[in-house]
């Protein structure tokens, strides 16, 4: 995991059995996945490492529309990045959750390796991303008009402050977002790294 908010504690990866997170791609269920990263990342070339900033804050009037919603708050951000090991793009996640009636920020994130956009049950494109010490994971496809991505999830193991943990289902209202693209900067608080941290707010 790179780069991630979240120090998983070791002796949590041991206490964590849970579902297996979502699977990666097979080669011959890809289409046309180039054109799909560059617009998910909205670029043409990967020479360098790229982001893309998510966000979705619910207003009250919605939550009180989605009783049963959890999530008040969503931050999203991708990164891809040519390994010089295989020249192969590596993608990643770091999310932060917060809940309504709860002041904590909850924080996960995860590593897609090699995972390619792949054929979903709807016919979208999608990449497919898991946190480790099978934590769950997510799925990340393109709104029709690139503006947004559409985040779906079964479960996610979060992170707080102290080492507070917190399981995300998807139940009856958590299991589908649609989070709209923004500026980078939005994400900066997500990483841990400054010269990364400088990277997003200067983007």
């Amino acid at each position: 995991m790179r780069n991630a908010q979240v120090r998983i504690p070791a002796l949590a990866c041991l206490a964590l059995v849970l579902a297996a997170p979502l699977s990666a791609a097979r080669a011959d269920e890809v289409a046309d996945n180039g054109a799909f990263t560059q617009r998910l990342f909205a670029v043409k070339s990967f020479e360098k490492k790229t982001y893309a900033c998510f966000v979705r804050r619910y207003d009250a009037k919605h939550l009180a529309q989605h009783p049963r919603q959890k999530v008040s708050a969503m931050r999203v951000l991708l990164t891809a990045e040519k390994l010089p090991e295989d020249g192969e793009l590596h993608y990643a996640f770091q999310v932060g959750v917060n809940f309504r009636n709860q002041r904590t920020n909850f924080a996960s994130s995860g590593d897609c390796g090699h995972t390619e956009a792949s054929e979903s049950n709807k016919g979208e494109l999608v990449i497919n991303c898991s946190v480790e010490c099978d934590g769950g994971g997510i799925a990340v496809g393109l709104a029709a008009d690139d503006k947004a991505v559409m985040l779906r999830l079964e479960r996610m193991h979060l992170w707080g402050p102290k080492d507070e943990e917190r399981e995300l289902e998807a139940g009856a209202d958590d299991g589908v977002f649609r989070l709209d693209r923004v500026d980078t900067a939005e994400c900066a608080s997500l990483v841990t790294d400054h010269a990364e941290q400088a990277a997003l707010r200067h983007k």
